[in-house]
């Protein structure tokens, strides 16, 4: 059965990769810049869950904190929804 937490972390995952493809085919990331939020997405998923037994939930916390920072350079702010 799929649940909240998991349709979450499927679409923090999904909009993560989403931006950074917007990112870097807009030229809105360089090359540097897409490196560093695939290096901080690696470290995130692999490092996080072996800090300790109850930090594997927190991988999709991490991966939105890089969504936000992904809106707010690829769309030079907030999104609006009005």
């Amino acid at each position: 059965m799929i649940d909240s937490p998991f349709v979450g972390a499927v679409v923090a995952h999904t909009a993560f990769w989403v931006l950074l493809a917007i990112g870097f085919i807009s030229k809105t990331l360089t090359k540097l810049w897409a490196a560093v939020f695939v290096l901080l997405w690696g470290t995130g998923y692999i490092l996080v869950p072996r800090l300790a037994f109850w930090t594997g939930p927190l991988v999709t916390s991490w991966v939105a904190i890089l969504d936000i920072a992904l809106v707010f350079i690829v769309f030079k702010g907030d999104v609006r929804l009005t």
